[in-house]
């Protein structure tokens, strides 16, 4: 756990002095595609009013001045597969970005969806040494989590305080400099495959690249896709990208819970290729084109022509129906949805004052999704999309780019983790805790 601390404070340090020198790269290494956006930084805001309790890496003004996607080789189910062949994506993204910014960028901030991702709640207690709370007794509740064993090759990769409490007091955002006797904290950790990370990172440097920080896609994405009153009141981002669908909630304007499910929109391509027999390339431009969700009896009559070149003219001159495209799609889509569905009620869901549902990512543009999902999961479904970042090009504001538009904002306006302290190096507990929900059915 101590040498996890450093290396995070590590990064954290370098995304800093990325910073001061004025430009970063962030890039999200998904399994349809490796998009690249290089960010300008101008002079810090400092830190926002009750957006956090520490220092971190500071508050930044930033405008998008590069932009760089490919399609994505060599990666399944959000993790590198085939090392060379993601090494050619990722140069190929990163080249783009800086030939248009003009520049070179010698760090990057990663987002991905793949490695397995656990949630877990943890409390903290501690006296405080005086009669007002300071940074130090921040630094103290921190400490005082039960880390739980999270298992041998995995590593923290997010560990934010997402409450504090103050005596009799809870919610608190920011505690510093009031009154009291005890200070208490909940703290939400996630953690991931170590491998994972390890090759990722191992990718970048290869494209001579180093990394200044990690961020889940589920996180990002839900940051980027969901509103203001959604974060506060509770919500959960369902980001469905090429091999994974991602879903995170929110609630008190911090993530809770985040959890995936290995099955996206390839796996609907999948489909149509085996169903059809037909290449995967053509089954992909189908679903593009002529995918979705809901038949009519218009549906039965259109026709899609698969086209081919196998000199067989019968067979490269077939069509199917649009009805037969959806009866093919609908099956798959329900199982992923099913799957959400099972993780939100596992993370106790249905307690949130809200149970608002945002759909993201590209797979979330089929034609009738909207309709699936409220009969899956709940009525309050709607189709999200980033918020506007200055400077990002048109062709990067859709919602498969959700993903990338909130590793934007983490990276010029992070939020408190439990690295950003100096936290003293003791002995760490290592008590095995439940899954997250139960904390947070308890604390909220």
């Amino acid at each position: 756990m101590t040498d996890l601390y450093q290396s995070q404070r590590a990064m954290r340090s370098m995304r800093s002095q990325a910073m001061q020198r004025g430009v970063i790269a962030v890039m999200d290494i998904g399994t349809h595609k490796v998009a690249c956006l290089i960010l300008k930084f101008g002079v810090s805001d400092g830190p926002r009013e009750g957006s956090g309790v520490g220092a971190m890496a500071g508050q930044a003004a930033f405008r998008v001045i590069g932009a760089g996607t490919t399609c994505s080789r060599g990666v399944r189910f959000g993790e590198i597969a085939a090392m060379r062949e993601t090494e050619r994506a990722v140069r190929t993204a990163l080249q783009n970005a800086q030939k248009m910014a003009q520049t070179r960028v010698d760090h990057a901030i990663l987002t991905f969806s793949g490695g397995d991702l656990r949630s877990y709640g943890l409390e903290g207690l501690v006296e405080l040494e005086a009669e007002r709370v300071s940074e130090n007794d921040i630094a103290q509740v921190l400490d005082s989590c039960l880390v739980p064993d999270l298992g041998s090759g995995r590593e923290v990769l997010h560990a934010q305080p997402v409450n504090f409490m103050l005596d009799h007091r809870s919610g608190l955002a920011d505690p510093r400099g009031q009154a009291g006797r005890q200070l208490g904290c909940d703290m939400h950790l996630l953690s991931v495959d170590t491998d994972v990370v390890q090759n990722l990172v191992h990718c970048l440097k290869r494209c001579d690249v180093e990394v200044a920080g990690l961020a889940a896609a589920s996180y990002v994405a839900g940051r980027s896709s969901l509103v203001e009153d959604e974060q506060e009141l509770g919500a959960a981002a369902i980001d469905m990208g090429g091999g994974t669908t991602s879903l995170s909630i929110f609630i008190k304007g911090h993530m809770v819970f985040s959890d995936a499910v290995r099955l996206g929109g390839d796996h609907i391509t999948g489909d149509i290729a085996k169903g059809l027999q037909i290449p995967y390339s053509t089954a992909e431009r189908i679903k593009t084109f002529y995918g979705g969700l809901h038949a009519t009896g218009q549906d039965d009559r259109q026709r899609i022509e698969i086209g081919g070149d196998s000199g067989d003219w019968d067979k490269d001159r077939r069509t199917v129906t649009r009805s037969e495209l959806i009866g093919i799609m609908r099956p798959r889509m329900a199982e992923i949805l099913e799957e959400v569905r099972a993780r939100l009620d596992i993370a106790g869901f249905d307690h949130l004052p809200s149970q608002q549902i945002v759909l993201t990512g590209g797979g979330s543009q089929v034609p009738g999704l909207d309709g699936m999902a409220s009969r899956i999961l709940g009525p309050q479904v709607r189709l999200g999309r980033p918020i506007r970042v200055p400077g990002l090009p048109q062709a990067a504001t859709g919602p498969e780019y959700a993903a990338i538009v909130g590793l934007c904002q983490f990276a010029a306006h992070p939020q408190d983790e439990w690295w950003d302290f100096d936290i003293p190096a003791q002995r760490f507990a290592a008590r095995p805790l439940k899954r997250a929900m139960k904390w947070f059915r308890d604390n909220w």
